[in-house]
């Protein structure tokens, strides 16, 4: 009975919700260097350890889009000239916690691994933390859990992981 501890991830990178976003920026390009794969999205943990939310690839993305888009429209119709070097300052006094999604879906380390595909094909999650007694203990990510599934379901079962 395959469980998430079985395919968890437990060595992960985590922010601080103080840090500004370009420092979470560091961050994200520093764990994609040492993971040797792009990283998309980090645990926020506070100074105890808890979670407290995840910043995604995505959130970093909708603080550089311009806001004005959202009213007038397309891109097209808008001067952009001077608006990354605006957002690379936003980017200097915003905060992860600013950005952060704060309603995180965990799972602990006993969830069953069909119960967490389940969650992430229906919720569109490609990380799920792991949390036992409110400490981080680990990191699902939908390609660990893609592989580790496709090679426990192959002929010579048994898997490589």
């Amino acid at each position: 009975m395959y469980r998430a501890r079985d395919v968890m991830q437990k060595r992960f990178h985590t922010l601080s919700p103080h840090m500004t976003i370009a420092e979470a920026i560091e961050h994200f390009k520093r764990a994609s260097e040492e993971a040797h794969r792009r990283v998309f999205g980090m645990i926020v943990k506070d100074e105890a350890g808890r979670l407290v939310g995840m910043l995604s690839m995505y959130d970093v993305l909708l603080l550089i889009r311009p806001k004005h888009t959202q009213v007038w429209g397309i891109m097209t119709d808008i001067e952009v000239n001077g608006l990354f070097e605006v957002i690379a300052e936003r980017a200097q006094s915003v905060h992860v916690e600013d950005l952060m999604t704060t309603d995180v879906i965990t799972i602990k380390p006993d969830t069953h691994v069909l119960h967490i595909l389940d969650i992430m094909i229906k919720k569109h999650i490609r990380r799920l933390p792991v949390v036992n007694e409110g400490i981080i203990e680990g990191m699902v990510y939908l390609s660990d859990l893609f592989y580790f599934l496709v090679d426990n379901l192959s002929p010579q079962g048994g898997g490589t992981h």
